[in-house]
């Protein structure tokens, strides 16, 4: 379970970039990369090691004027931390 008090950020072996071939935001690592979708790209790109759970979900529920984002933005936390994306 994701403490909303946590400031996530990208795992060392990790890098997020925009990739112009794929239309969309990649995670780089050694062994490969992942393809992410706008939700994943929107919640990692402010996983930067100083925001907590809280203002990441509070920033995107402003971003895209809406509410109600809190267990969406944790799951995908939960995820990406089980696939050692975040730290």
């Amino acid at each position: 379970m994701i403490d909303l008090s946590s400031k996530p950020k990208l795992a060392r072996l990790f890098r997020m970039q925009y990739e112009e071939a794929q239309a969309a935001y990649v995670l780089l690592y050694p062994e490969g990369m992942v393809k992410l979708n706008q939700p994943a790209s929107e919640i990692l790109k402010r996983c930067d090691g100083e925001r907590d759970v809280n203002a990441i979900v509070a920033d995107i529920e402003q971003s895209f004027n809406t509410t109600g984002l809190e267990k969406d933005v944790t799951g995908f936390l939960e995820i990406a931390t089980e696939r050692g994306w975040i730290v």
